[in-house]
């Protein structure tokens, strides 16, 4: 089982930075990610929106399942390409003297079918930049 956990502090309110993370254009600010929007017939976020994610060698359909602006959101990879099963990801907004506190959290496997364990040394470090990433893109565009 993979855990990531990316933290990050960020100079501006909650309600910027959960907005701004909650968009999945967003998710564009990670060089590997192409394209992330919402699914057809989906105008937003909030509890069962979907999103699609493309990006180098990959891609991901996503389940909002809780939104609490502007303190947490958590989704659920429902399919995804290498396959994973996934335990889920949230997003925690907390409020600082400084700015926004993020705490990034996701749980994943890979089934043995397509290597297992051999792939998640591969797919961790790439998701743990691609957040780091993201994370960078939000302060860069919030922070003034």
């Amino acid at each position: 089982m993979v855990e990531i956990h990316i933290e990050r502090t960020i100079a501006a309110s909650p309600e910027r930075v959960f907005d701004w993370l909650a968009d999945p254009a967003s998710l564009t600010s990670a060089a590997a990610v192409l394209r992330a929007r919402w699914a057809t017939n989906v105008s937003g976020p909030g509890e069962g929106a979907v999103r699609e994610v493309v990006g180098l060698g990959a891609w991901f359909r996503e389940e909002i399942t809780a939104y609490d602006p502007p303190r947490s959101y958590s989704y659920l990879i429902l399919g995804s390409f290498p396959p994973l099963e996934h335990e889920g990801g949230t997003l925690t907004f907390t409020p600082r003297d400084d700015g926004t506190h993020v705490d990034w959290l996701t749980r994943y496997t890979h089934p043995a079918y397509i290597g297992g364990r051999l792939l998640e040394p591969v797919t961790s470090r790439l998701l743990r930049s691609s957040f780091s990433a993201v994370l960078a893109g939000c302060a860069k565009a919030l922070e003034t």
